[in-house]
């Protein structure tokens, strides 16, 4: 079995200052560090297609609305937790890679509506299947029953922090 950093910095904590309670440690700082082993894990798909952070996002959150795969920057914005600026610098990057296109929306000509291509719906497809692939492999050894707590326990820690909900990237 492989040493517990995390239990080792909580006990050094407690022995160096007594008067704290180190203890909230083993659960944020098991999260914050499960999410770099995450990005580690779960990015080489997506930098092996040239897609920067987020740009997977875009792409998923498109192919989610169903065909015609087209929605807004707001809209995109809402769906991918992040502002609008930074939806805008990942639709230019894919833009560029031919990946989605930018259209004038049809019931407001001073809006625009972003929309996969048919290059950016193939390899959306095909990402997707190899992201919860591998979501699957690092979830494989919890049971069923494992699964569900966790999956309410990190519910309930998002609706306290009060950040919207859920994950960007799927």
């Amino acid at each position: 079995m492989e040493h517990d950093r995390i239990a080792d910095i909580v006990g050094q904590w407690g022995r160096e200052r007594p008067d704290l309670d180190p203890s909230p440690l083993l659960i944020i700082g098991r999260i914050q560090h499960l999410a770099a082993v995450l990005d580690a894990v779960l990015r080489p798909p997506f930098a092996a297609a040239n897609l920067g952070n987020g740009d997977f996002d875009v792409l998923a959150a498109l192919r989610r609305e169903g065909a015609p795969y087209a929605l807004t920057a707001g809209q995109l914005s809402h769906r991918m937790l992040v502002t609008t600026g930074a939806v805008t610098k990942r639709v230019d990057r894919l833009i560029a890679r031919g990946l989605v296109s930018r259209s004038v929306a049809a019931a407001d000509a001073r809006g625009r509506v972003v929309g996969l291509t048919p290059a950016g719906v193939t390899l959306t497809d095909r990402l997707i299947e190899e992201h919860l692939a591998n979501e699957a492999a690092i979830l494989r050894d919890l049971s069923d029953s494992d699964r569900r707590t966790l999956e309410r326990l990190l519910a309930t820690m998002d609706r306290t922090l009060g950040s919207g909900g859920g994950s960007q990237a799927e």
